[in-house]
């Protein structure tokens, strides 16, 4: 589906769009390294202080949905704007936090800020760009991401190596004040015709049932997945979760229009994202491990490392972004899914004797991969929807990479844990426990290769789909 431009400065929008983005990936990076001094400052332990980047994570993905279709519902500045100003404000209230108590409740305020931004971003650059530039657009706004990714460690390592924690949430107000006022002057304000009612139903059942599998995934972690409360949680969400369709199937005008997912672009697009990220969702939690644990790096390096794989997707997602406004989406994202593929494969190459060019060499092209999959499909995503549902549709971007991220972080860490317990068990005596870490570690990396190669799977289908039905139209 096409578009015309909402603005005749869209660079400008998009610079508004882009500082939102920013911040609130630099604020969920930066936040993470600060999480030992947190629990030193307070005096509590790190269950409790965890909650500061748990209760941030939970709160931005359950309402990031419901602001997108009161975006849809209401128009998407008003709610852009105003989240900008919540996020700044609950920031500085972050940084005055006098107890740890306190502090999670002033992240959760923030987090609110934060959705209202995220959850419509996306839509705002949609509706701001011509659809020949939708690509390049969002490839440039997933450098941005990338760029928030990596710069929050290291500008959290700098402020708290010379600077009290609070300027950890402080380094937000420029931006903050200036992005604000971007926003009032140069995102469009397009009101939606006629008017529309919220689905407060299932909205509700909506929000048990993501918040129940988050949950559930984030404690089950700590308190293992077979504890009582852990399995309460995740019997409740799918009976919530068709409830949610049920209700929606019957509702006039429902939160989610599940008429959407009838288009093959866009149900694909979110079905191949959410694998993707389950994918990565665990790399970036069990490689760092096993570089410190089992490698011996100091923090720094491990940092380095790491980061090859963020800064790869912020160098190729532009690029990507633009050969999709070219020759069509759905061929950049197989070639993306296939360099995943490959990344992964190489990791399975991963030895006892390896050192950390054997985890690069399959990061690099992780990192290069998602980022020539991620700006296409999301491109695809939004121009398989009409101009009424772009909220929404970008607010379930936002949401299926939250929740693929968690469900990966949960999922293949369970699956690291299982095989180096068994592999341990099992290894003749006297054999260095290196040898069961780096068979873990290929153990995981199969795992995430299947799950990949599932991905391209569909989107291959549907790549062969579209050009059977284009070769078909030439034939006619």
């Amino acid at each position: 589906m096409t578009s015309e431009p909402t603005t005749e400065r869209p660079w400008l929008t998009f610079a508004a769009v882009s500082s939102a983005v920013f911040l609130s990936t630099l604020d969920g990076s930066i936040v993470n390294i600060a999480l030992p001094t947190l629990s030193r400052e307070f005096g509590r332990p790190l269950a409790v202080v965890q909650w500061v980047v748990l209760g941030y994570l939970l709160t931005q993905s359950t309402l990031a949905l419901m602001l997108g279709r009161l975006g849809d519902m209401i128009g998407k500045k008003r709610i852009f704007t105003a989240g900008f100003v919540v996020f700044t404000v609950f920031s500085v209230a972050s940084a005055a936090a006098p107890n740890v108590y306190a502090l999670i409740a002033a992240r959760a305020l923030q987090a609110v800020g934060g959705a209202m931004v995220i959850a419509l971003g996306i839509a705002i650059l949609t509706e701001a760009f011509p659809s020949s530039q939708r690509g390049q657009v969002l490839g440039l706004i997933g450098a941005v991401v990338s760029v928030g990714i990596v710069t929050g460690p290291t500008l959290g390592g700098l402020i708290l190596g010379s600077l009290s924690w609070p300027w950890i949430f402080l380094v937000n107000l420029p931006v903050g004040i200036v992005g604000t006022a971007m926003a009032i002057r140069y995102v469009p304000d397009t009101v939606p015709a006629g008017k529309q009612q919220f689905d407060f139903g299932g909205a509700g059942v909506f929000l048990i049932a993501l918040l129940s599998l988050l949950v559930a995934l984030s404690i089950g972690q700590e308190t293992g997945f077979g504890s009582t409360p852990v399995l309460i949680l995740l019997l409740a969400s799918p009976l919530a979760g068709v409830l949610f369709i049920w209700i929606e199937r019957r509702a006039s005008q429902p939160m989610l229009d599940l008429t959407m997912f009838s288009h093959i672009d866009f149900s694909i697009g979110i079905a191949t994202g959410l694998l993707a990220f389950v994918s990565i969702g665990g790399l970036f939690i069990i490689t760092p491990f096993y570089l410190s644990e089992t490698l011996g790096l100091g923090a720094r390096a491990v940092g380095l490392v790491i980061a090859a794989g963020p800064l790869l997707i912020g160098l190729t997602a532009p690029l990507s972004g633009r050969a999709s406004d070219r020759i069509g989406s759905r061929p950049v994202t197989v070639v993306g899914l296939i360099v995943v593929s490959i990344g992964y494969v190489l990791l399975l190459r991963v030895s006892a004797d390896s050192g950390t060019g054997a985890i690069l060499a399959g990061l690099m092209p992780i990192g290069a991969g998602m980022g020539i999959f991620q700006s296409p499909n999301n491109s695809a995503v939004m121009g398989s929807v009409p101009r009424e549902r772009f909220g929404v549709a970008g607010s379930l971007l936002t949401l299926n990479r939250i929740i693929g991220q968690t469900i990966g972080i949960a999922a293949l860490a369970a699956i690291w844990t299982m095989r180096l317990n068994g592999r341990l068990t099992a290894q003749p005596f006297g054999e260095p426990s290196v040898v069961a870490e780096a068979g873990a570690y290929r153990d995981f990396a199969a795992v995430a290769a299947v799950i990949v190669l599932i991905a391209l799977a569909f989107a291959s289908w549907a790549l062969w789909r579209e050009r059977s039905g284009a070769a078909r139209s030439v034939a006619t």
